[in-house]
């Protein structure tokens, strides 16, 4: 294949080498993004084969790292990956982090559970997630990097963007798998040994990536800066400790990437939560109404990445953070009238009151869902919480026991085990029961023209717009702020924290923030208040970068 220049006619059209360049990139990132998803679909069935045979304290151990491992590690993936891209080059370096992360999944679906080999089966496990997250944090940055460094001038926005689709599509393509082979195999044999499946289809996914990519050359840009002997000798000191750069990275993390991780995962991940946990819609219709909307926003990451090479990077990415913040309230509560018109009807009418001493409750951050509560303040909000139901917590007096007040009538309460009680009640206050006839429901996947379906495909589709807003033009952004020598390094690590640790802990720390006010809404404030400071961040700090030279 020929190398393509990146300085091609700014009004020429795509090349025949240049379009194998994208879909090269594009492709192999798609089923990157597809591996890791796989993990957190499944995150409930995995735990029962490999955690639940151990004690309460053990296990928890362990899902917590399993957890942790997919999103926290994915940073230190950026610092290895990114050092390796910018001394040895782009091309190699991704090909790499794309047989670590199929190889991985791979694995993952031939791993025995627990049952069989013990506590090797978590420890591998384990083992097996933090390859993954280490090589998804450097497989980003060297697509990214790669195909910017190929693009002409004035359409790196349009040619990143095809990059910017690679999560969602793997998302969609994940949901897609898990959803077929769970109504070929029924929901019994899908936990039992079903879902191994999608794991497994990894491996071809796998290798038609790594037969595209052999075929690709270097960066012209990296390989024009690597014959001159200009490359970086130590791509982490230059990147980082030195002030001129490094403030550039706190510029990229807290005034681009911060606000728009936060802003994606809410409109893909806290949707996909929200349906489900909160509003009660089966798992079924909530990962098609979520997989309805990808489909129909996703074609905009590549309208906004064209839009930012005509009007910059910087407005579409902080207005599209500006908009979601304002609107994320309205929007939420939208989706609760048309999914479950009972439960928001019971959050208006029927007042909750959790009475207890103040020092008998703690938090309820429970990242993984696998924390025990005991003390009864905190197990009567927990169970209230999970049932979606609106409290409020009212001091009681010191040593006082707890109860639980519906509509002014109390309900004594000593420990979980009166939590019956407490549903009971609040469902003849008004609450709707478990499978509720107005909580939204298909049917199948093309009972999409109902008016209720249909609206919340609509508001769950006006999110997916916000994500395409703010993530289309983000990796030819990145791009631009750093220079060829140090570029891999420099954009990859504030991208994976903005995503992996902002973005990444945002379902279960919003959660936790439902739990602790007792407002299914209120877990909106996390994302909203770090989207607004990228706003601030952003607009007196960000430069704008469409018409830099990056091949210097």
């Amino acid at each position: 294949m020929s190398t393509v220049t990146a300085t091609s006619a700014r009004g020429a059209g795509m090349t025949k080498d240049e379009r194998f360049v994208i879909v090269a990139s594009s492709l192999g990132t798609v089923f990157e993004w597809y591996d890791f998803y796989l993990y957190g679909s499944l995150a409930a069935i995995i735990g029962a084969q490999f955690f639940s045979a151990y004690p309460p304290a053990t296990r928890d151990i362990f899902a917590l790292l399993a957890f942790a491992a997919g999103f926290l590690v994915r940073p230190f993936g950026a610092i290895v990956f990114g050092r390796v891209g910018d001394i040895v080059g782009r091309k190699y370096t991704f090909l790499v982090t794309i047989l670590i992360m199929g190889l991985s999944t791979f694995f993952v679906g031939l791993l025995p559970s627990a049952a069989t080999i013990g506590i090797a089966a978590p420890i591998i496990l384990i083992s097996l997630r933090l390859l993954q997250g280490l090589a998804l944090g450097g497989e980003y940055g060297g697509a990214a990097t790669y195909v910017a460094e190929h693009s002409p001038m004035g359409k790196r926005g349009y040619y990143t963007s095809f990059i910017q689709t690679t999560a969602t599509l793997g998302l969609f393509l994940s949901l897609l798998v898990i959803l077929f082979t769970r109504t070929i195999l029924g929901e019994a044999e899908f936990a039992s040994w079903g879902w191994r499946i999608p794991f497994l289809l990894s491996v071809v996914l796998l290798g038609v990536s790594v037969v595209i990519r052999l075929k690709l050359n270097e960066s012209p840009v990296f390989q024009r800066m690597k014959d001159e002997g200009k490359g970086s000798k130590a791509p982490l000191t230059d990147a980082f400790a030195n002030w001129s750069n490094g403030k550039l990275v706190l510029i990229a993390l807290l005034g681009g990437v911060m606000g728009q991780g936060v802003v994606w995962y809410t409109g893909q991940f806290y949707a996909l939560f929200f349906l489900q946990s909160i509003l009660k819609v089966d798992g079924y219709t909530a990962n098609l109404l979520i997989a309805w909307s990808l489909l129909l926003g996703t074609g905009f990451f590549i309208v906004f990445g064209v839009l930012s090479d005509k009007i910059g990077r910087k407005p579409i990415i902080l207005g599209g953070c500006l908009i979601a913040a304002l609107t994320f309230f309205p929007i939420f509560k939208a989706i609760t009238t048309k999914a479950n018109p009972a439960l928001e009807k019971a959050i208006e009418t029927v007042k909750v009151e959790v009475v207890a001493d103040p020092k008998g409750c703690g938090d309820l951050f429970n990242p993984v869902g696998t924390r025990v509560f005991t003390a009864p303040c905190d197990t009567a909000r927990a169970y209230l919480s999970q049932s979606s139901v609106k409290y409020s917590t009212v001091a009681g007096a010191a040593g006082s026991g707890v109860k639980v007040v519906i509509n002014g009538t109390e309900v004594p309460y000593a420990a979980a085990a009166d939590n019956p009680k407490v549903l009971a009640a609040v469902q003849a206050a008004g609450y709707p029961k478990a499978g509720d006839a107005n909580i939204v429901k298909m049917a199948h996947p093309f009972d999409i023209f109902r008016p209720q379906v249909a609206a919340i495909i609509g508001l769950l589709f006006i999110l997916v717009l916000f994500v395409t807003m703010v993530y289309g033009p983000i990796a030819a952004m990145l791009v631009e702020l750093f220079p060829t020598r140090i570029r891999y390094t420099s954009m990859s690590l504030p991208y994976h924290i903005g995503n992996g640790w902002f973005g990444g802990l945002l379902p279960a720390t919003a959660f936790a923030i439902v739990a602790s006010t007792g407002d299914i809404y209120a877990g909106l404030w996390y994302p909203i208040i770090f989207a607004s400071i990228t706003v601030v961040v952003g607009f007196f700090f960000l430069p704008e970068t469409k018409d830099r030279d990056i091949t210097q």
